[in-house]
């Protein structure tokens, strides 16, 4: 298969060798998961491709066709291709009797309990568009039944973000369909895509390789699916939250236990349990990988020892009778033997990450070394179920200390650093210039040192971003670096600065945006407190109000205060003596929260009243800033004004 790019290389003789070393030393022999994933199908259907109402591709399948064809590619990790295989499973297939999944539709399952009088969905994938077209494929399979009842998992946006293509939000309203939540769902689901969401965004796409295509040679798998769909994202408001660690609701009929695990994959999750089909529901905890402790886009770092007992306790509470164990990602486990195997191994792989680990720092090795000494038992290694594909070893590791100690390593060089900008034209000075430095780089390339290469060769890029040689050398360097990656996160990030380094941030990237349900569900304080992450201090420096804020519909009261160039926000308070007042219904409010109006218009419109010199509050808004998505990850990539 050829590159997709004209300056893309081939895998060199070292990465040839890599792969091939790999492919003799992991468990190829137990194919125990192409039979599990294959297991239980009923049908595909005859279209790969699945269009967003925008009028682009949601999603296409069809571009991974290439992992089919029986070829091993040196410029994949084996192991890595080995998942990519097993992610292609594509359509509706049967866990057990009254459980069936739609997979291959977006990067999360689609689940479909049967109950009573319809269908009771788990997980709504990320987009309207393949939620809807999921749903429409297990009618057109199975029978055509209405939804019944909706449950998120946990508060990521590739669980929830289709949650409209499978219900109207009038049936929720009314109580005819409810949509089931943990505790803090909907806090840490609008916080995690607003307050860093264009950040979040942008580094997603190097860890989800947004702007490689389906190629041997760049984007080929996410280890728990294939991508992330390109359609509508959605958000209803949840209905029933479960508060209790262990809850047990009867849902149209089927019987379930929840099992709160906040603090795990993600920092509100649940798996869930039905004691009737001795089936457990593992959420987004126990999947065909080890999963991410630090997740490359952004996020809270997580707890590995937490997510380790979090197993454990399912495995005491329910994987002592469980038959099947299937999960918002990849495929089921079927017996109870397996199942066991399954949920000691991962338990067992995130317990050991957080102890060998720190067992390590404990001895001085910091987090600058971590990943470099950090290594899994041999036999959690030979298992694939504790192979490291949406996360790495290596990342994993550093977040663990990361997590218990910090970013500082202990030497108070590195406590506050020069800026990469500010530290590269000194090194470059040292080596004597750039063409020292691209003559070592270049045999450090040839003999297949490539870690040592791009040491030295991205201090040049950093002091000479318009230097073309070094960004082509540094782009080869991390090319091949990538190859070698099992995890996809890895890969892709690689693959994608060595795009960037090339051919620059691709012009007309769609900038996307966040989803109006999303802004619309933040309360008022969280939407002031992304106004003061946005605000240039700077133009409001000499600025200052305390200001009475009332939502009169639903008895809300804040103070919103500005002073010293900060915008800071308490609720339940009401200022003695305020700068202004601000009386705006709740409802109202939200047309301002997704931009549809401003402050002003309501007042025009009659919809709400300032009292006092409001003039502070004009100011604060004319110093927002809007974040530019396509900002630089890597130097000189950015377009030449």
């Amino acid at each position: 298969m050829s590159h997709f790019h004209p300056d893309g290389k081939e895998p060199s003789s070292f990465t040839k060798e890599f792969q091939a070393n790999q492919r003799e030393a992991l468990p190829f022999d137990d194919e125990r998961d192409f039979e599990e994933h294959r297991r239980g199908f009923v049908a595909a259907p005859d279209y790969t491709q699945i269009m967003a109402d925008a009028g682009n591709v949601a999603w296409d399948m069809g571009r991974y066709d290439f992992l089919l064809q029986g070829e091993d590619f040196d410029s994949i990790h084996p192991s890595l291709q080995r998942q990519a295989m097993l992610n292609m499973g594509y359509g509706l297939y049967e866990v057990l009797p009254g459980i069936w999944q739609v997979r291959g539709f977006d990067l999360s399952n689609v689940t479909f309990i049967q109950g009573e009088t319809g269908w009771i969905i788990f997980d709504t994938a990320t987009a309207v568009e393949t939620a809807r077209a999921a749903l429409a494929f297990v009618n057109e399979q199975l029978g055509e039944r209405p939804v019944s009842a909706v449950v998120h998992s946990h508060s990521h946006v590739d669980h929830f973000g289709g949650v409209r293509g499978v219900v109207d939000n009038a049936d929720v309203r009314s109580g005819k369909v409810p949509i089931i939540v943990p505790e803090g769902f909907m806090e840490h689901a609008v916080a995690e895509a607003v307050y860093a969401g264009n950040a979040m965004r942008r580094r997603a796409f190097f860890q989800y390789g947004a702007l490689t295509p389906a190629n041997s040679h760049g984007h080929v798998d996410q280890a728990i699916g294939k991508s992330v769909a390109a359609g509508v994202m959605s958000l209803i408001a949840p209905t029933l939250v479960i508060t209790d660690e262990i809850e047990e609701h009867v849902i149209d009929g089927v019987r379930m236990i929840f099992h709160s695990t906040p603090g795990t994959e993600a920092p509100a999750e649940m798996n869930t349990y039905f004691p009737d089909l001795k089936a457990f529901w593992a959420a987004e905890n126990v999947t065909a990988t080890i999963h991410n402790i630090y997740t490359l886009r952004g996020a809270l770092i997580r707890d590995a020892l937490l997510w380790s007992k979090k197993i454990g306790e399912a495995l005491y509470l329910f994987g002592q009778e469980a038959e099947v164990m299937f999960a918002s990602h990849n495929w089921p486990r079927w017996g109870n033997e397996r199942i066991q195997e399954v949920l000691r191994g991962q338990r067992d792989a995130y317990a050991h990450l957080n102890n060998g680990v720190l067992h390590l720092a404990n001895q001085g090795v910091t987090v600058n070394e971590i990943h470099n000494v950090y290594e899994p038992p041999l036999s959690l290694r030979k298992q694939w179920i504790a192979r490291s594909y949406h996360g790495s070893v290596e990342h994993n590791s550093r977040a663990v200390i990361n997590r218990y100690l910090g970013y500082w390593d202990g030497n108070p060089t590195t406590l506050i650093p020069l800026s990469p900008h500010a530290s590269a034209p000194l090194y470059v000075d040292m080596m004597g210039g750039s063409e020292p430095i691209l003559a070592k780089g270049k045999e450090l390339y040839d003999e297949g040192r490539y870690r040592e290469a791009q040491e030295i060769v991205n201090k040049l890029v950093y002091a000479e971003p318009d230097n073309v040689e070094a960004k082509g050398l540094l782009a080869d360097i991390f090319e091949q670096i990538g190859y070698q990656q099992e995890s996809p996160s890895v890969r892709n990030s690689f693959l994608s600065a060595a795009f960037e380094l090339r051919s620059g941030i691709p012009a007309g990237t769609p900038p996307l945006t966040s989803s109006p349900d999303l802004l619309s569900a933040l309360t008022t304080e969280m939407f002031f407190d992304y106004l003061a992450i946005r605000l240039d201090s700077s133009q409001v420096s000499d600025v200052e109000f305390v200001a009475n804020v009332e939502h009169p519909d639903t008895g809300e009261k804040l103070v919103l205060e500005l002073s010293n160039g900060t915008l800071t926000t308490q609720v339940g308070f009401a200022a003695s003596d305020p700068t202004f007042s601000v009386a705006i219904d709740r409802a109202d409010f939200e047309d301002v929260i997704v931009g549809n109006s401003t402050f002003d218009g309501l007042i025009e419109a009659g919809k709400g009243s300032i009292d006092g010199d409001a003039s502070g509050l004009h100011a604060l808004f004319g110093a927002l800033i809007d974040f530019d998505l396509l900002f630089e990850m890597m130097p000189g990539t950015a377009a030449k004004e």
